[in-house]
């Protein structure tokens, strides 16, 4: 029995030793969208790659700015390296076009060939974020800019998996706030465990 207890708690220590051990939730639901070039892109654009995911709109007058200087860190951090991505979805189609969404990736430096901005049909974008992501979105009058949002961002592994680090009290993350620098350096810190 205590020979037991010792392999058990000798494993469990060098467990520990590794680092956080990475949550795993649910499989990305499949997706299909429009880039800031026109180009189709799929869930499977991101297969075998390490991405980061956000919902967002162009016009957001208060959160996201803050979420996509963040998000170009994050660019920064792994630029060159072919194995990584970031999908950015906007949550108002009607007004993010293409064209819309290639002049704002240029003026956030959004030069990181996987960093694609993402526009397409609503009814799927919203089913995505709400029942894919469970991250809220909704078009909301009183809202600044019109539209209401989380700030959070997803991590998802080269299997299509969102993927998280476990807090201090053995709970799983899930998601990371994309407002703040001390979880975008946690964020950076697990994208280079999973690449």
């Amino acid at each position: 029995m205590i020979l037991v207890f010792g392999i058990w708690a000798v494993n469990e220590f060098a467990n520990r030793l590794k680092g956080p051990d990475f949550y795993t939730g649910g499989q990305v639901p499949a997706f299909s969208f429009t880039n800031q070039h026109g180009q189709t892109v799929t869930n499977d654009t991101y297969k075998g790659k390490v991405y980061v995911l956000e919902f967002f709109f162009t016009t957001c007058p208060s959160i996201c700015p803050i979420m996509n200087q963040n998000m170009k860190k994050i660019q920064d951090a792994f630029y060159g390296n072919p194995e990584f991505g970031i999908a950015s979805i906007t949550i108002d189609p009607k007004h993010d076009t293409p064209e819309v969404l290639k002049k704002y990736a240029e003026n956030y430096g959004a030069k990181h060939p996987h960093w694609h901005f993402l526009t397409g049909d609503k009814e799927a974008i919203y089913k995505l974020s709400n029942e894919g992501f469970k991250l809220y979105s909704a078009e909301e009058e009183n809202a600044p800019g019109g539209f209401e949002h989380s700030g959070l961002f997803a991590l998802i592994d080269q299997d299509g998996n969102i993927r998280s680090r476990y807090d201090e009290f053995g709970n799983p993350k899930i998601y990371y706030n994309g407002l703040e620098d001390e979880e975008i350096e946690l964020l950076k810190e697990d994208i280079k465990k999973l690449l």
